[in-house]
């Protein structure tokens, strides 16, 4: 049977809105009502659970990315809150498991998911797919905040996150090591087959293309970057400090970083640069870096995610035709955008970049979260455990 909360009727439109009403019928504005039948008045103007959710997220009007992503997760909130037939004032803890399954497998899949659209298309879904665990934790940390914040508002009286008994091993992952990387001989040989000659014969839009597929990838690999500081990236970012180039970012809750720019990332600058027109060395031109095949527009966010997806199921079709190993080709076919930073950072801590600079080229605010990119010392742990054999094994010291 369908729970319904206290008091609330069925399949409310979460567009119109739960209007909160006094024993007397008349409808109350930006006000809450608790268990005991209580009228709070609320700090912000709303008259629904969308209106109240855009109050918290006009919170984050400064950061876009943040912005995109706290949406998307309220949104599937919001929309599944109403598919059950209540409203946020009346969810409680067991609704929470019933939520975290959807995420994990969103049905009815004609309703629920679907390719990229845009968010004014008919065909729109929430979703691409199911959410793998990283992604149903992410959007449970973001939607316990919300909550909390709207519950401060005075919008809701409780927060039903809160009460999840095994919330540490759900949202508290830091932990755990970085395992979706490239391991240092897939990326060698993916970097080798991007710098491959084109045939004589290929025309000049497939060299641009592929020209910017190797500075999409360079770029990825050699800054450390989140896909969208990638799109969002311009040619007056980068400048000369003391003869030395450097990088200006402004990522995650809107934070400018400086990030130094090695020689490699210059030569594949400079090189895209001429292909665009443009003198060598970065000036005072302000174009994006990334560019559509018009040399002059922006590359977008999902342009640039799915030209990535692309060459990767590219790579692993030519890498299994090359008879390459089968892990190796099943892991490019997993591998998302995100993979590349993950492979930066790894590769990074693995040449012996020390802690703290890893951490300021990944702009984490804990070293704790830089350090799952250390594999070292499971190495050397390896090694020596490799020591302890069966009786009658050879004698000699493993190396």
């Amino acid at each position: 049977m369908r729970h319904q909360g206290k008091g609330k009727g069925k399949g409310k439109d979460i567009d119109k809105g739960a209007v909160g009403r006094s024993n007397t019928g008349i409808v109350r504005h930006d006000a809450a009502i608790t268990e005991q039948g209580e009228l709070v008045s609320a700090a912000i103007p709303a008259t629904s659970d969308a209106q109240a959710v855009s109050a918290w997220l006009r919170e984050y009007r400064g950061s876009p990315q943040t912005l995109r992503t706290y949406r998307r997760e309220a949104e599937r909130l919001l929309l599944w809150v109403a598919e059950q037939g209540v409203d946020l004032r009346s969810l409680r803890r067991h609704h929470l498991d019933d939520f975290e399954a959807f995420l994990c497998d969103p049905q009815p899949r004609e309703r629920w998911v679907g390719p990229v659209k845009s968010r004014q298309s008919p065909d729109w879904k929430p979703f691409r797919g199911p959410l793998s665990a990283s992604s149903r934790r992410q959007s449970l940390v973001i939607l316990q905040g919300m909550m909390s914040w709207l519950m401060e508002a005075g919008w809701i009286t409780h927060n039903p996150f809160r009460l999840m008994r095994d919330k540490r091993r759900r949202l508290d992952n830091q932990a755990g090591r970085v395992e979706r990387y490239l391991e240092r001989p897939l990326w060698g040989w993916l970097w080798a087959w991007l710098c491959r000659q084109l045939p004589d014969a290929a025309s000049l839009r497939e060299r641009k293309l592929w020209t910017r597929r190797r500075l999409v990838f360079g770029f990825a690999y050699l800054m450390a970057p989140r896909i969208s500081e990638m799109s969002q990236a311009r040619m007056s970012d980068l400048f000369v400090r003391e003869g030395r180039w450097w990088w200006r970012v402004v990522g995650k809750g809107a934070k400018t970083a400086e990030i130094p720019v090695p020689e490699d990332m210059m030569l594949l600058i400079r090189q895209i640069r001429v292909g665009y027109g443009l003198a060598e060395n970065p000036g005072l031109d302000d174009g994006p870096i990334l560019r559509r095949l018009d040399d002059k527009s922006p590359l977008g966010e999902n342009q640039l995610y799915r030209l990535i997806r692309t060459t990767f199921a590219q790579a692993a079709d030519v890498l299994e035709q090359e008879g390459g190993d089968a892990l190796a080709v099943m892991r490019l076919r997993q591998a998302t955008p995100h993979w590349l930073r993950h492979t930066a950072l790894t590769h990074q801590a693995q040449a012996g970049v020390e802690l703290r600079y890893l951490a300021a080229t990944a702009r984490h605010a804990r070293l704790d979260t830089t350090s799952r990119y250390l594999h070292t010392e499971d190495e050397e742990w390896h090694r020596q455990q490799s020591w302890h054999r069966l009786p009658g094994a050879d004698d000699r010291e493993p190396d």
